[in-house]
């Protein structure tokens, strides 16, 4: 995280200069300067520390930054435009992409992987689903007939540019 640079509050107000002390498995141990007491990191608190796209290195073809997904338009083959995305998240049992369906109701979530995901068009702003059995109220048929691909994707970028968590 240390390595982007300065981060951000969401509004670009405030700018923290943060050092690595410690990484771990699943937390890093940052210094922040300017803070040098209990007190003081008590009040950051919750806060959402943001680094502006522009420090993000380049992301090869097969990559994606969340931020780059959320928003597209989601379609099935079958049916043509369902709703956007609205998320991607991972809680440790591989990726999801969460659609806010057009028709309302819960959100579609879906695995993303190639197969149920196969076509992600940044450039034309969508993405195409192949939603499995039992997780699409309506019975649609893959007309991807593209070569099988192992079901993974490489993994998105966590960071999701301005405006997500760093």
């Amino acid at each position: 995280i240390a390595d982007y640079g300065p981060l951000f509050n969401e509004s670009g107000e405030r700018q923290f200069n943060v050092t690595l002390v410690e990484a771990r498995p699943t937390v890093a141990v940052l210094k922040i300067d300017g803070v040098t007491s209990r007190e003081a990191a008590e009040a950051l608190k919750g806060l959402m520390l943001h680094i502006p796209r522009s420090a993000l290195p380049e992301v090869d073809e097969d990559e994606f930054y969340h931020a780059d997904l959320v928003g597209l338009i989601a379609e099935t083959e079958a049916e043509g435009r369902i709703g956007v995305v609205s998320s991607l998240d991972d809680f440790g049992a591989g990726e999801l992409i969460e659609i806010a369906l057009d028709a309302g109701g819960a959100p579609l979530v879906c695995p993303f992987t190639m197969a149920v995901v196969p076509i992600v068009d940044i450039a034309g702003g969508k993405v195409v689903l192949n939603p499995p059995a039992g997780l699409w109220p309506r019975e649609t048929k893959a007309k991807h007939t593209g070569p099988a691909k192992s079901g993974k994707r490489k993994r998105p970028k966590p960071v999701e540019g301005e405006g997500g968590p760093a």
